[in-house]
């Protein structure tokens, strides 16, 4: 979604895609893809796509049960998702990198260039009895790894969003990486399955609406679509899990246009303002 910030990462993310391809016996065209600060990068291979990731050596080799190998094992066929064919997996330098084979998809990415929703998509009815289905299944499925940990609500509670920790975090498997950047418009097709597993019963949607701020009709499509969830007390702590998160990114710099209706929602489920610095400098 976003190129990478300098010439050195994108230098050693083409070498390493290039000797993923090679390893693979893959052809690679068309134009790069990249991923957030360059962490990954993504081209087509015929009717295949290759993705290549990076991340610190210390923290190499697939856990089991865990990313998109993980969701290729586990999660049901139901759920739509590119298929995974292979994997190549090396360390070099300070740096460990995985490649996967996957399905390379011709329906378009909802929003390709951003997570979050500048504009009304306009996605059918179906599209979102398709979005409800499949987080449906996947809340069923048996995951392993838990993602946005209870110790970071501990401390993400009070700083970004101004109030306590909940005493209790229900927890359903989810995608963990819900927004617009990870979606196909219809067919619908869930993509990046890095962060999938348990994680805070609402925080999916949750993170899906703050994404959709900007767009009014769209995140009232989110809270129609999804009030079982959203109008639920955990459900309530899923969503504040979600804008806590983005508060965080907030504090860092990202989200600039979006950061006021962040802060918006957030006061409207707690009646407290969250005392967050709204940052203008760095875009999303």
């Amino acid at each position: 979604m976003n190129s990478p910030l300098d010439k050195e990462v994108q230098t050693l993310m083409e070498a390493a895609h290039d000797r993923a391809a090679k390893a693979l016996g893959l052809t690679c065209t068309g134009p790069p893809a990249w991923g957030f600060l360059g962490v990954t990068l993504g081209r087509r291979a015929g009717d295949r796509w290759l993705r290549v990731s990076r991340t610190a050596k210390r923290n190499a080799g697939r856990k089991r049960g865990e990313g998109v190998v993980g969701a290729s094992q586990v999660v049901p066929e139901g759920v739509p998702r590119p298929r995974l064919y292979a994997v190549h997996d090396w360390t070099d330098g300070d740096w460990a990198f995985e490649a996967e084979v996957l399905d390379h998809l011709t329906q378009p990415v909802v929003s390709p260039d951003r997570a979050d929703l500048d504009h009304d998509p306009g996605l059918p009815d179906e599209w979102w009895a398709d979005l409800r289905h499949a987080l449906a299944l996947l809340a069923e499925t048996e995951g392993v790894k838990t993602t946005v940990r209870d110790g970071w609500i501990e401390r993400a509670f009070p700083q970004f969003l101004g109030v306590p920790a909940p005493a209790k975090v229900d927890r359903v498997t989810g995608h963990g990486d819900l927004h617009w950047g990870n979606l196909t418009a219809a067919p619908l097709c869930l993509l990046d399955w890095e962060r999938w597993g348990l994680v805070p019963f609402g925080y999916d949607v949750g993170l899906l609406h703050a994404n959709s701020l900007l767009v009014p009709d769209v995140s009232a499509r989110i809270r129609k679509e999804f009030a079982a969830i959203l109008d639920t007390p955990p459900g309530r702590i899923g969503e504040l899990t979600a804008l806590a998160e983005m508060l965080q990114a907030v504090a860092r710099g990202w989200y600039p246009d979006l950061a006021p209706r962040l802060v918006a929602r957030a006061e409207a489920l707690t009646g407290v303002r969250p005392p967050v610095p709204v940052h203008s400098e760095v875009r999303a």
